[in-house]
């Protein structure tokens, strides 16, 4: 009796990943985004290599040592030792959300560089989260003498003042009025896992889009709706795509279920419209 197994599909990886209500893998699954532009990318051996960061990081803490004593050893380790910085030469690189690269070039964005902080961060013992705050990812660290806002470009605590000056270019979009106080907490808020790693895709979805990079952009929308299968957008967007790949009929389904879904969408005559393009094209 003979056995056929088939090797299951990075794409097929990814929706175990994400699949995980309960301590969700966001390393792994941060790390498999790149499955797409490096189709070769052993996911393991970089989860290996982290692995072996947080044992020398675990060596240098002694017995005892407060989670505020952690953190700034932490912080040493990461920034200083290992050189962990931004990517200033190239902030557009979509390389900066690889995380197998960031973690060999020591250069990424702020989302990528706060993914490896946070994991040797809990291999530490700290209590760490990820904050989604607008234009730029932030960690939050539980201390005994309180909580710490942390940059993760460089490693620098952030005060109140510094953070209701970061939302200040957001106002004007959001239409508070001059005098309106941003509610300051509300963007202070712990990301999941999943909103980590939707936001990674939807940085590396904007690059796709700007390099028009058809195939990649592809990929990422393939994972963004299994990430968020009730976001109707994602639908549309990749309905789009694939009309422009020649790919008529995934293209109308897609499109087909965008009309379905969305809550009156602003852009539905235009939608209806290259659906019965496409009709017309079978």
């Amino acid at each position: 009796m003979s056995f056929n197994f088939e090797v299951p599909s990075a794409l097929d990886h990814f929706q175990c990943l994400v699949g995980h209500d309960v301590a969700f893998p966001l390393l792994e699954a941060a790390t498999s985004l790149a499955q797409e532009a490096v189709p070769e990318l052993d996911v393991q051996d970089v989860l290996f290599q982290v692995d072996g960061l947080a044992e020398r990081l675990r060596k240098t803490i002694p017995w005892g040592a407060t989670a505020m004593q952690r953190h700034f050893m932490l912080n040493e380790f990461f920034y200083e030792k290992l050189g962990f910085a931004a990517n200033a030469n190239d902030f557009a690189d979509p390389a900066n959300s690889y995380i197998h690269h960031v973690l060999q070039t020591r250069r990424g964005i702020p989302i990528s560089l706060a993914v490896l902080w946070m994991e040797l961060a809990w291999g530490i013992g700290l209590k760490v989260d990820g904050i989604s705050f607008p234009g730029h990812f932030l960690v939050k660290v539980r201390v005994d003498e309180g909580i710490i806002i942390q940059d993760p470009l460089t490693g620098r605590g952030l005060t109140q003042s510094m953070l209701s000056e970061r939302l200040e270019p957001f106002r004007e979009g959001w239409g508070l009025a001059e005098d309106d106080i941003a509610p300051l907490h509300m963007f202070l808020v712990p990301a999941s896992g999943a909103e980590i790693i939707e936001r990674m895709l939807r940085n590396l979805k904007s690059v796709y889009v700007q390099d028009d990079h058809k195939p990649l952009l592809l990929g990422v929308l393939n994972r963004l709706i299994i990430l968020c299968p009730k976001d109707a957008d994602n639908y549309r967007d990749r309905g789009l795509v694939l009309a422009q790949m020649g790919q008529r009929n995934d293209a109308l389904r897609d499109l087909q279920t965008y009309v379905r879904m969305a809550q009156a969408p602003h852009d539905l005559t235009l939608i209806e419209a290259r659906i019965e393009v496409l009709r017309a094209a079978r």
